[in-house]
């Protein structure tokens, strides 16, 4: 393959990739090949070279997520009151979770033997770029030091899975976020 070819091949990986980050945002994870496809102005069969299954391409798109979660907690690092700019990224978490509709069960390993160290790698990409976010509440005081960033992404997993059926899962899901962040204490 030429160099041309494999630059025409990688901007196509990365159009079909963009336009299934948008797909599955709004139709979660039956949005379909064909319009994805269709969208990106490339063929179907140019779709399944990239992404030879539809659990392949869901797999990119969160992966895709991730990283830019990922980076996303890196520029807020050191920035602004600890509790806020955590709290800033965990509702930019909170923003993909509620997005992400059914992407989460989709993703689970297909057999129940695999170790759990390999289930969730991206709760584990979350963690490492997000850590100085939790440790410098903790420091600063505005956050218990038993808060866990592993606990917190769990209850926003819960929330997302919990109100992706309501006609504005978003809106709930911050909502019960809100609540779950600010404790069942009367706020003063």
């Amino acid at each position: 393959m030429s160099d041309g070819q494999r630059a025409d091949a990688r901007r196509n990986y990365e159009r079909i990739l963009a336009v299934a980050v948008d797909e599955v945002a709004e139709h979660g994870v039956n949005a379909s090949l064909e319009q994805i496809a269709r969208v990106a102005g490339v063929g179907s069969a140019t779709v399944r070279r990239h992404f030879p299954s539809r659990r392949a391409l869901l797999e990119a798109v969160s992966h895709k997520r991730i990283e830019d979660l990922s980076d996303r907690a890196r520029e807020l690092a050191g920035t602004g009151e600890s509790r806020s700019v955590l709290l800033e990224w965990l509702n930019e978490v909170v923003d993909y979770s509620a997005t992400a509709r059914g992407l989460a069960a989709v993703l689970v390993p297909d057999s129940a033997e695999v170790e759990p160290a390999h289930v969730n790698g991206c709760a584990a990409t979350l963690e490492d770029a997000a850590s100085p976010l939790l440790q410098n509440a903790k420091r600063d005081g505005t956050v218990s030091s038993e808060v866990m960033l592993a606990d917190l992404l769990a209850l926003i997993a819960g929330i997302a899975m919990a109100t992706e059926h309501y006609p504005d899962p978003a809106a709930q899901a911050h909502h019960l976020f809100r609540l779950a962040a600010a404790g069942l204490g009367p706020q003063h």
